[in-house]
């Protein structure tokens, strides 16, 4: 009877493991604002991930033109805040931008350095994060030079977790 309650509960613990990491893991979304489009959160390890962003910006200094964006970022969250319901994790980054004016990544290219904060609310008992970042972005490289070495970018996100 022992060793059938013990293989029990180490069945449970290890299915419980397992739904836990796998929430952690892979994180599909949007985000709205500048940039606006199609987010994945790709966990590394326990306090870091990887943000991958494809999507589009409003380049208001130009009569709102779309153009195409993208960027990759390395983020890690120092902090994590937690609730009876939510957790509200801290999170900082490095990471790259590639933006186009014209919508289609083959002229006016600029690569630029980002660097976002972002505060998260993500729900304990469901596979949801809203998200809220602003990030300064450095442009590096301006083939026509139209763009801002310094600007801001932020919105809000929200993520479903897999």
């Amino acid at each position: 009877m022992r060793k059938l309650v013990l293989i029990a509960i180490l069945a449970f613990a290890s299915t419980t493991a397992v739904e836990r990491s796998a929430r952690a893991d892979v994180g599909l979304g949007a985000f709205f604002g500048e940039p606006t489009g199609l987010d994945v959160k790709i966990g590394l390890a326990r306090r870091s991930s990887l943000d991958i962003l494809v999507g589009w910006y409003s380049d208001w200094r130009h009569d709102f033109d779309r153009g195409a964006y993208g960027h990759v970022t390395y983020l890690l969250t120092p902090m994590v805040g937690q609730g009876q319901s939510i957790n509200v994790p801290l999170r900082i980054g490095i990471g790259g931008a590639i933006y186009d004016q014209g919508g289609h990544f083959n002229d006016d290219l600029n690569l630029g350095v980002r660097f976002p904060f972002e505060v998260a609310l993500a729900f304990r008992r469901t596979p949801l994060e809203i998200y809220f970042e602003i990030a300064a972005k450095i442009t590096v490289i301006d083939e026509n030079d139209n763009h801002p070495t310094l600007d801001l970018d932020g919105g809000i996100g929200l993520r479903f977790y897999l």
